[in-house]
């Protein structure tokens, strides 16, 4: 499991964010390939669709987002993770390994930085409207990473993790047409449902979240 990165574009300058997370990945992956293993996981971002970081306003193509939703990278973090799902998809190819690239949300667990992030979407929506409103608690994640290591993947695959709901008591709909309102909706969006496809989550791994937040006003 590759799971170390430098998480946001927002502290490193581009080319430190963009160097380093696409060459500790190229390097683990070539490393674990040559040494004969033949499963791994790496992580990913739902960042590499390039919203939350945008230094412009950027809404989804569509939604439910999902692993074939064309990305939008327009930050060094969200091309260095579009990258790093490049290069899993060329290790795979090259020493017949299985590789998932794990696209987390905000992660964070329930005695640390997650209730305090809750809170403030809730209270401000906006703030995660680059997200999607998603989150994933830190136990759940690691669970993610660890079906991801024993599932029967065939060559390299992109799956979207996440809590099934969001961090926003009010409706997932009423906040799409709020902040992405010309965004189209494929398909109807029940309750607080989170705006990502988790098929490929449960129906691959057999994943889905058990852990699950919401913020206060």
């Amino acid at each position: 499991m590759h799971l170390a990165a430098i998480p946001t574009p927002l502290d490193d300058p581009p080319e430190v964010v963009f160097g380093t997370n696409t060459l500790s990945t190229f390097t683990v992956l070539d490393a674990a390939g040559r040494a004969g293993v033949r499963r791994a996981v790496i992580a990913s971002s739902q960042a590499a669709s390039g919203l939350p970081f945008a230094g412009r306003e950027l809404h989804p193509v569509y939604v439910p987002v999902g692993e074939d939703t064309p990305d939008q990278a327009a930050d060094a973090y969200a091309l260095s993770k579009r990258a790093d799902e490049l290069t899993a998809d060329m290790m795979a190819r090259r020493y017949a390994t299985s590789v998932v690239a794990l696209r987390y949300p905000f992660v964070g667990g329930t005695d640390e930085r997650l209730p305090e992030y809750a809170d403030a979407v809730a209270k401000d929506p906006a703030i995660g409207a680059g997200s999607l409103w998603a989150y994933l608690e830190t136990r759940d994640a690691a669970e993610a990473a660890w079906l991801a290591l024993g599932c029967a993947a065939d060559g390299a695959v992109v799956i979207h993790v996440a809590a099934p709901e969001t961090l926003v008591p009010e409706p997932t709909a009423d906040l799409l047409r709020r902040y992405h309102p010309h965004t189209p909706v494929r398909r109807p969006i029940e309750g607080r449902a989170v705006p990502y496809d988790l098929t490929a989550a449960e129906q691959v791994l057999g994943f889905r979240a058990r852990h699950h937040v919401v913020g206060t006003r």
